[in-house]
């Protein structure tokens, strides 16, 4: 039981450490705006580098699977709940596979 909690320990710091660096390191680092605005969009393309593939691999369908995506795209451009994105994409890919598969 011990080593388990050395271990969850050691993995909670291994976890962190990386995280908590570059904020106590480059905390108070002037960056160049063209930096600054660059690394904004970080987020954006590591979540869409994640959701992209499993989209196209969540049906037997390629066409039916973009078209939940496309759906579901539309209703997060309006900021709908996620609930109604979420739901938006699963109608989209049902409603496509219902009227355009034969």
């Amino acid at each position: 039981m011990k080593s388990l909690a050395l271990l969850v320990l050691g993995m909670g710091l291994v976890t962190y450490i990386p995280r908590m660096l570059p904020m106590v390191l480059l905390g108070k680092v002037n960056l160049h705006p063209f930096l600054s605005r660059f690394l904004q969009f970080i987020p954006f393309a590591a979540l869409s580098a994640l959701i992209v593939p499993g989209i196209l691999s969540s049906t037997n369908s390629t066409t039916s699977a973009v078209a939940g995506g496309v759906a579901a795209s539309i209703l997060a451009f309006f900021r709908l709940n996620v609930m109604f994105v979420v739901l938006g994409g699963i109608l989209g890919v049902f409603f496509w596979e219902l009227w355009l598969t034969p």
